[in-house]
């Protein structure tokens, strides 16, 4: 990989919801650029129903959202120069690419250590040289990285995300980021539901990761509260379905004071 080809690229990029029982498409993104590099972080908001959240499941590979070709100027899918549009979500994610849930799932009788344990070896299986040789050895990694960005060791031996506050909850999928190394992330929504002290925690535990593995952000959000702490080098505003808008985070603040009637889909 050359460094010129570093970059997730979305061009042209149309999307439908398919329904499982009648098989009717519905359209919901209508031809989404977007490029982002290392290291960079990129804020998208928009009103609700504007396509943000399908945006997320779509790079992610979520099978009810399906990739439309359109009529004029190819769809495209690079991470890092590689083609990852027909790859499976398994796959989009050993390639490096990892999404945060709004609303993280609560796996009952799976410790959070042996669930994250389990990613980190589908994520680097074709990196041998990277996969820990014994149990214990990924055990003091992973409590390593949890001392780092502060979440409870004592989480890690309980069912995931049973009974976890919804800051818990956050803070362990920061975790999780932080075990799978992504070359970029997805956080959908990530700041809702929390009070501004878990915000700001997961604000800085998103940033060491940034920082440590040049990892590119993209975080997907209503509000502008999440990026007083996590501060974007691009605010995009989508509508429709579109990108319609994009800036640097003044345009956040903006949007904070004025709302999003004003913009132009």
């Amino acid at each position: 990989m050359s460094k010129k080809n570093a970059q997730l690229t979305l061009k042209n990029l149309h999307v439908s919801v398919v329904n499982q029982q009648t098989e009717e498409h519905t359209p919901i993104l209508r031809g989404v650029d977007l490029v982002v590099k290392p290291g960079e972080i990129h804020a998208i908001m928009g009103p609700n129903g504007s396509g943000k959240s399908t945006l997320a499941y779509t790079l992610a590979g979520h099978p009810f959202y399906e990739v439309e070709e359109p009529k004029k100027n190819k769809t495209e899918f690079l991470l890092d120069g590689e083609d990852i549009l027909e790859k499976s979500p398994d796959e989009r994610a050993a390639e490096g690419l990892f999404l945060a849930f709004q609303y993280p799932v609560e796996v009952p009788g799976v410790k959070v250590q042996n669930f994250l344990r389990l990613a980190y070896n589908a994520r680097f299986v074709n990196q041998p040289q990277k996969l820990f040789a014994k149990v214990i050895e990924f055990r003091r990694h992973l409590e390593g990285l949890a001392k780092e960005l502060k979440v409870n060791p004592e989480l890690l031996k309980r069912g995931l995300n049973e009974g976890f506050s919804g800051g818990e909850k956050k803070r362990v999928e920061i975790l999780q980021m932080a075990v799978l190394e992504p070359k970029y992330a997805i956080l959908d929504e990530t700041d809702s539901g929390l009070d501004v002290d878990a915000i700001k925690a997961v604000a800085e535990g998103v940033e060491k990761i940034r920082r440590k593995y040049n990892t590119g952000i993209v975080v997907i959000t209503h509000y502008q509260r999440i990026l007083k702490y996590l501060k974007p080098d691009f605010v995009h505003v989508m509508k429709a379905g579109k990108i319609v808008k994009s800036g640097d985070k003044e345009l956040a603040a903006q949007l904070e004071a004025e709302g999003f009637e004003k913009l132009e889909s």
